[in-house]
């Protein structure tokens, strides 16, 4: 496995029309473990590359794990480990046909496992936080009943929450930054990681207990 540097991030989900009703603030004694998605963040990524190396900079005391990284072969004993030994979870990962990266899925149905994370004996997770932190590729303006896809961000992310739900994590919420589609690296690269540095300020704020600010519509 490749194993990355420290780096912090949070994101997750709360009820629907209830997000971050009754949440206690994030405290930064709380250990965070960011969980990269993108199947090849190193040589295929702009966006959520910088938003990473951002965290790294502003959360220093952070844990990532680069899921690209290990070719779908996942050590289900240590993550399950490094779930149980951080506070707060946070899934950073590009939308891909309108979900999570494959190797993201991938991971979650390897670790997540009946007696673990649910199931009458499975409540290793419960209570922990979850936050989902992630980018599209088209503008925000198609993410409604009336725009391209038919849908708001937030019904694309219901299978997320419902994982959430089942781990009886608590749900924060989600944050995303739209139109930062990797075919655009080339004639607006600067501007993709302008993005991608304000994405990882407001995942920091949220953090550090400072006022959310949400982007995108909620779960």
């Amino acid at each position: 496995m490749k194993k990355t540097a420290a780096l912090g991030a949070l994101i997750s989900f709360g009820g629907i029309n209830s997000l971050f009703a009754n949440q206690k603030d994030v405290s930064m004694q709380d250990k965070i473990l960011i969980i990269s998605g993108h199947t090849n963040l190193q040589n295929d990524s702009v966006a959520n590359k910088n938003i990473i190396a951002n965290l790294k900079e502003l959360l220093p005391s952070s844990t990532v794990l680069d899921l690209g990284s290990m070719d779908y072969k996942f050590d289900v004993k240590r993550d399950q480990q490094l779930l149980l030994d951080h506070d707060i979870i946070v899934m950073q990962f590009p939308l891909f046909w309108y979900s999570w990266p494959s190797s993201m899925q991938k991971w979650v149905e390897d670790v997540f496992t009946h007696g673990f994370s649910h199931g009458s004996s499975g409540n290793k997770l419960k209570g922990k936080k979850i936050l989902f932190s992630l980018t599209t590729g088209a503008g925000e303006e198609a993410y409604n009943k009336n725009g391209f896809m038919k849908h708001e961000i937030s019904e694309f992310l219901y299978p997320m929450d419902a994982v959430a739900n089942l781990a009886q994590m608590q749900n924060l919420g989600f944050i995303c930054t739209y139109g930062v589609s990797y075919s655009m690296r080339s004639s607006k690269k600067s501007e993709i990681q302008n993005k991608a540095k304000e994405h990882a300020k407001r995942v920091a704020e949220a953090l550090q207990g400072s006022k959310f600010r949400q982007n995108s519509s909620q779960i």
